[in-house]
């Protein structure tokens, strides 16, 4: 499947006209009318990078889908070892926080559930057009995964600091045949987990990707030990499981709780789950940050 609506090497679409360029965006999209603000960003957007890659090599996407969130990434660059997510603000003079989040979700999401991102650095770029310059910060996060932080920049700042991440990364170069040929794998939904667990399937059996297959295994034979020893021992536990939306973590109660649904037995267990109020729980959810940290609670109800 293809995930964009225009891609090729950077030396290709250096040379390609700006109106071809164009023209395979329209049809990419549906062959649909585009909006005439759509259609200015794509063509300002194409300038711009043409002027900046000129003397790149790698590969180049336009609105590369991610598809656990609905949503495109305004331009991916491979260059060297490093993914560059692109989010343009055509005509912006600040960087909002919304902008920023955007940004840090879109590699977040390709770190975590793109098989062939996984190994490599992640730079989200943040381009306000019209913005005054400002000293770029490029640095890891905390967690240390090869994300980094969101980059602020202009337009003429592009160039450099493309030069400064590529220096402050290292890493074999990515291959962009290999690169546009690895699964999306997000964990499946709590629907489809609920379904799959409850007719006798593993975690295993219901994940879609090998590496939080044994994740997943290893957490919930963790917590079933945890559990045990409470029992055996008569203390309380608390288990938290943290991790990045879509990580599988709903998936580990959900298995915890169907192992333990025999009402007749002392270490019947009960899934909660806190309901997802508008206004209220939303609120306090507006980046991956906070929701990184957001455990998925696990009810024993007669375990201690």
């Amino acid at each position: 499947m293809k995930r964009d609506y225009y891609s090729d090497s950077i030396a290709n679409f250096r040379v390609t006209s700006a109106n071809e360029i164009l023209g395979i965006l329209v049809k990419g999209s549906g062959g649909f009318s585009v909006e005439p603000t759509q259609r200015d960003a794509w063509l300002e957007e194409i300038g711009i990078l043409k002027e900046v890659l000129s003397d790149r090599q790698g590969s180049i996407y336009f609105e590369y889908a991610i598809p656990r969130m609905g949503k495109r990434i305004d331009v991916v660059l491979l260059i060297g070892s490093v993914i560059f997510v692109l989010e343009f603000k055509v005509g912006e003079r600040e960087f909002t926080s919304y902008a920023l989040n955007q940004a840090w979700d879109y590699a977040l999401d390709l770190k975590n559930f793109h098989e062939t991102s996984r190994d490599y650095s992640i730079a989200p770029i943040v381009i306000a057009t019209k913005a005054r310059a400002t000293a770029p910060i490029i640095s890891t996060t905390a967690h240390r995964d090869r994300v980094l932080t969101p980059i602020r920049c202009n337009v003429e700042q592009i160039r450099p600091v493309i030069e400064s991440v590529l220096g402050f990364t290292d890493g074999a170069s990515i291959d962009p045949t290999e690169w546009e040929s690895g699964r999306y794998s997000p964990t499946p939904t709590i629907i489809e987990a609920a379904m799959a667990l409850y007719n006798n399937h593993s975690v295993t059996d219901i994940s879609r990707s090998d590496a939080a297959a044994i994740n997943l295994t290893v957490t919930s034979e963790t917590i079933l030990e945890i559990i045990q020893s409470a029992r055996a021992n008569s203390f309380k536990a608390i288990c938290f499981v943290t991790g990045v939306p879509g990580a599988g973590k709903t998936l580990v109660g959900l298995n915890i709780a169907t192992q333990r649904r025999d009402e007749t037995n002392d270490l019947y267990s009960v899934y909660l789950m806190k309901p997802n109020v508008p206004g209220t729980y939303n609120r306090h959810l507006t980046s991956w940050r906070e929701k990184r940290i957001l455990p998925t609670s696990i009810s024993l109800s007669r375990s201690f």
